[in-house]
């Protein structure tokens, strides 16, 4: 049997060679993973919510559901995306003779002027979306307040009415978000129903199945205005709604008059 020996030099070509190996692998990936970022389409103006948690660090907690014993709910519609499907939704919600609440985004108010206005004129609610629907949670107090006011501002000039709802782009937030906010004027809220209209591929079924069987007192509901099966999902969550009893109202109008607090589960309720 043929025995191999290695000397010292022998090992430490060997590991000379493992480590650039190494290094190319690693500097590989890295220039991979960068070229990836830089090739992924911009997404800034739509609305893509992967996750609903309260941060763990955060001693400032928006509204995600109002303490309430009467069946009374409330249907949020984020505008961000286009307007094609806006004029189903609104038919629809005076179809059934409800309101919603819309939460609308600088860039969507700016190039859909007239459907502002429409919704306003049908009696719905408009909520503060920020102006350029940035990480709201990686921007000073300063820039925060710009993003309301200057949206605010443009929707005043439309409707005649400023918002005194906000809802942070991505549902980020942290404690300067939700103090800064809230020093303006404004109710922070959120949602604990989510739909995830806005994944394509996701069916009205599926929708319907992942909040229905959810629906409780005070429940805040998050949709989008160009959802994907909005058009097929939104007459059927209204009428089971309905049958099981509830009623849908504005957020202003399910929130507690005066005086709130929030609770560290994010419900609201009356002090």
């Amino acid at each position: 049997m043929q025995v191999i020996i290695i000397n010292k030099k022998t090992w430490i070509a060997v590991l000379i060679c493992i480590a650039l190996i190494g290094a190319a692998a690693a500097a590989y990936f890295v220039f991979h993973d960068r070229e990836a970022e830089q090739t992924e389409p911009t997404m800034a103006a739509v609305d893509v919510y992967e996750l609903n948690t309260i941060p763990v660090n955060s001693r400032f907690v928006p509204v995600y559901q109002v303490g309430r014993t009467d069946h009374a709910i409330a249907l949020t519609i984020d505008a961000a995306w286009s307007a094609d499907k806006t004029q189903f939704i609104l038919d629809t919600l005076d179809r059934y003779g409800i309101k919603a609440t819309f939460f609308l985004c600088g860039v969507w108010v700016k190039a859909y002027p007239d459907v502002v206005k429409e919704i306003a004129k049908r009696g719905h609610e408009i909520g503060n979306h920020s102006l350029t629907h940035p990480h709201m949670n990686r921007i000073s107090a300063d820039e925060i307040r710009k993003e309301l006011k200057d949206l605010d501002d443009r929707i005043e000039e439309l409707t005649g009415t400023r918002c005194t709802l906000f809802r942070a782009p991505f549902g980020e937030y942290n404690d300067t978000v939700v103090s800064t906010v809230r020093d303006m004027g404004y109710e922070i809220v959120q949602w604990n129903l989510d739909t995830v209209d806005w994944k394509e591929g996701r069916s009205a079924e599926t929708i319907l199945n992942a909040v229905l069987p959810k629906l409780s007192d005070g429940s805040i509901i998050l949709s989008h205005n160009n959802g994907y099966e909005i058009e097929t999902y939104l007459p059927k969550l209204i009428e089971e709604a309905q049958k099981q009893g509830y009623h849908f109202v504005t957020i202003s109008e399910l929130l507690p008059q005066g005086e709130r607090k929030v609770d560290s589960n994010g419900v609201c309720t009356g002090m």
